[in-house]
C-alpha cells in the first residue's frame, strides 16, 4: 500500500475531506492530492514521500509511525530529507562545470541578494545545479553551512517540507529549511539562536522559492 492509498482509505473511513486531513496532519492539501494520485506532475513517476511526511501522516491518522511503515509497500521509495546536503572538498580536474555566482544569500535575517553574473565557480559535473550563492551569516551551521561557504542551487519553484531552499522575499534572499502548511510558510534556521521566520495570509504571496540547495563548498572543514 502506498502512503496516498493509506491516507485516502483513512479519509473515506472517517468521511474526511482533504482540507480537514490537511489541518489534522500538517500536510498541504496539494501534496495530499499528489500522494493519493501517486504521480509526480513533472516526471509522471510515483511519489517518494519524505520521512517527515510519513510522520505527519501517521500523526494525522492517529497511528504509530511503525504501524504505518508496516502497512506500506516494502519497496516504497522514501526520501530521507534529514540527510545533509553534501560538502564538496575535492574536485577532479576532469568533468567539471563552471556555475555562475549570483551573489550572497543570508544565513540569518534575509538580505538583498547581489547578482554578480561575471563570476563563476568550478564544481564537479555530477552536481546538478544551475547557480550558486555565497552564504552570509551563521544560521545554517547545524547543516554545516558556514559564513563564506558557496551553496550550489538547483533552480526549481517548489521543494518538499524540510529541504534547504534559497528563498526570495520581495527583493531579499535567505537560505533556510522550508516548510509549507495550509495557512503559513515557515523558514527554519539550523541554529537554535534563530527563531523560525513565519509568513501568513497575504505575506505568503511575497515568498518565492529560487531553488533547492544540493551541495556546498567550504574551506572551514
Amino acid at each position: 500500500m502506498t502512503l496516498g492509498e493509506m491516507i485516502k482509505h483513512y479519509r473515506e473511513e472517517h468521511s474526511m475531506s482533504m482540507d480537514a486531513f490537511s489541518k489534522q496532519s500538517g500536510i498541504s492539501k496539494a501534496y495530499i492530492s499528489l500522494l493519493e494520485k501517486n504521480r509526480h506532475p513533472s516526471t509522471g513517476k510515483p511519489i517518494a514521500p519524505s520521512l517527515e511526511t510519513i510522520k505527519q501522516a501517521a500523526e494525522g491518522m492517529n497511528k504509530d509511525i511503525d504501524e504505518v511503515f508496516a502497512e506500506l509497500d516494502p519497496d516504497l521509495n522514501i526520501k530521507l530529507k534529514s540527510k545533509p546536503i553534501p560538502s564538496i572538498k575535492n574536485i577532479s580536474a576532469v568533468e567539471v562545470q563552471h556555475v555562475p555566482l549570483l551573489g550572497e544569500i543570508a544565513c540569518g535575517k534575509p538580505i538583498v541578494a547581489n547578482e554578480t553574473f561575471d563570476v563563476y565557480i568550478q564544481v564537479g559535473a555530477k552536481i546538478k545545479c544551475d547557480f550558486c550563492l555565497k552564504a552570509h551569516g551563521d544560521s545554517m551551521i547545524g547543516a554545516r553551512i558556514h559564513d563564506g561557504d558557496i551553496v550550489f542551487v538547483k533552480e526549481q519553484p517548489t521543494v518538499e517540507n524540510g529541504e534547504i531552499a534559497a528563498v526570495e522575499i520581495d527583493d531579499e534572499a535567505t537560505l533556510k529549511r522550508f516548510y509549507s502548511y495550509q495557512d503559513k510558510i515557515v523558514l527554519q534556521a539550523e541554529n537554535p539562536n534563530y527563531e523560525p521566520i513565519v509568513y501568513v495570509g497575504e505575506e505568503i504571496e511575497h515568498v518565492h522559492i529560487l531553488g533547492k540547495a544540493v551541495a556546498f563548498q567550504s574551506d572551514v572543514r
